[in-house]
């Protein structure tokens, strides 16, 4: 059944791409792509709800946004350490980290993959590493200790300029989290960005930019906090998000 419904699944999502969508996400690097927007995989997703073979099978397909439905519909009390791991070694779309991210985050894994991936070489699985710090410091700021993430801010200021060009971005966001969800590490935040300097990530031939790190933190930080802290606008991966 689930080979079929997967099938089923793929039969919707080729039905649904458009040329023009197929084109902005080519520009993002994706490769294989059918072009369904976002808007449609959302429907697809609340449809399904949580669906953990599906998203096994769908995975397993390897075309892309069948991919990203499947971290929008996999149960991340059913995800294994070894899928987690498998998964961030198979992307080879950078839109897919932020999913991933949301996905493993809310996972019993997040702790050890954060900390695994961080130090990884590989450009997009470093990257998700690095937007598992964001996404925990958001949905949950109290899942990183004020001492990790002081830890983990030294090491951005340390490795960031050597590391690839995806997980700079990633490590630029995730100073951006800690300065921001962190009011006790904000200020040491803004030195360390001060001390990094510009960052430089190549977005390719789209309209990304790689946001100001004191800029972005002085700014969030002085909106009105809503619950514990000031949530920014954007969903979990929407800086790696086609636009």
């Amino acid at each position: 059944m689930t080979a079929a419904t997967c099938a089923d699944t793929l039969a919707e999502l080729s039905r649904l791409g458009s040329p023009t969508t197929k084109r902005t996400y080519e520009r993002h690097g994706g490769d294989g792509v059918f072009g369904v927007s976002f808007a449609d995989l959302g429907k697809i997703a609340g449809r399904i709800k949580r669906n953990h073979a599906l998203a096994l099978a769908l995975w397993q397909s390897g075309q892309p946004e069948a991919r990203l439905l499947a971290l929008m519909v996999a149960d991340p009390a059913a995800l294994t350490a070894d899928q987690a791991e498998q998964w961030a070694r198979d992307i080879r779309w950078h839109v897919l980290v932020g999913y991933l991210a949301a996905l493993v985050g809310r996972s019993p894994h997040a702790d050890a993959k954060m900390h695994s991936w961080m130090r990884d070489p590989a450009e997009l699985v470093r990257e998700s590493g690095y937007s598992l710090v964001s996404h925990r410091l958001k949905e949950q700021p109290d899942s990183i200790s004020d001492a990790d993430a002081a830890k983990i801010l030294k090491v951005i200021e340390r490795e960031l300029h050597g590391s690839p060009n995806r997980a700079r971005a990633a490590m630029n966001m995730a100073l951006i989290a800690i300065g921001i969800y962190k009011p006790a590490l904000r200020a040491d935040a803004i030195a360390a960005a001060g001390r990094i300097g510009k960052v430089q990530v190549d977005h390719g031939d789209t309209a990304c930019k790689t946001p100001d790190a004191i800029a972005y933190i002085e700014k969030a930080a002085a909106r009105p906090a809503k619950g514990a802290a000031a949530k920014p606008k954007s969903k979990p991966g929407a800086s790696r998000r086609a636009q």
